[in-house]
């Protein structure tokens, strides 16, 4: 299969619609990143692709592919659906802005989200995103990616989604500060160079202290 489409692109044909439709689901992970990038994205439109099982490459192609082809489409409804398949190569700006959009994005889609972009959103963004799915993330509060996102949210912005999720972190840390002294120079060479050179003694007596007492 692979061979049969760099011998049809070698021939100078157009991954047009027809030919997306006739490579499908089934061969779109076979595309090469020049391939890919050869996709006019309103051919986009006609044809019918899931490409969830590809590399992470592939995924971040195709959704630019389709954000330009379904750009007009940016304002109404129908959007979310359109761009649907292709949310898996969706960087985090993007999946940010439709958190605003009440899409009511199911659990399983969020889960196959790029890691790098889930992982940069915040709990009222994946509530946004959620809408009424929600309630479904907790299932998954122990199975990754979720149990990392939790990992790296404040436990206090967590409880305000009022679904269960634990493990985020927690507030009130006691900060150490390292007291500051005073720099070697700050001080005459002779007194430094003295305080060098009685250090061993000092230490030793502090120690015999130590032990006879």
């Amino acid at each position: 299969a692979s061979a049969a489409i760099k011998r049809y692109v070698g021939l100078g044909n157009a991954l047009n619609a027809t030919a997306l439709n006739a490579i499908g689901t089934r061969y779109v992970c076979l595309l090469n990143a020049t391939e890919l990038e050869a996709i006019d994205p309103p051919s986009l439109k006609l044809a019918s692709l899931d490409p969830s099982a590809c590399s992470q490459e592939t995924k971040n192609i195709l959704y630019e592919k389709a954000k330009t082809a379904f750009s007009d489409q940016h304002r109404f409804p129908a959007y979310y659906e359109l761009i649907l398949p292709y949310l898996g190569g969706a960087p985090a700006a993007d999946l940010k802005a439709l958190s605003q959009d009440n899409v009511n994005m199911n659990v399983s889609t969020f889960v196959t989200l790029r890691r790098d972009s889930l992982m940069s959103l915040t709990p009222p963004e994946v509530q946004g995103l959620l809408g009424l799915n929600l309630p479904e993330l907790a299932q998954w509060q122990y199975r990754p990616p979720v149990r990392q996102w939790i990992q790296v949210q404040k436990q206090s912005e967590l409880d305000k989604l009022h679904i269960g999720l634990t493990g985020g972190t927690q507030e009130g840390y006691i900060n150490i500060i390292t007291p500051r002294f005073p720099a070697p120079s700050s001080a005459p060479l002779g007194t430094v160079a003295m305080a060098f050179h009685l250090l061993p003694a000092l230490l030793l007596s502090f120690l015999t202290v130590s032990i006879l007492s």
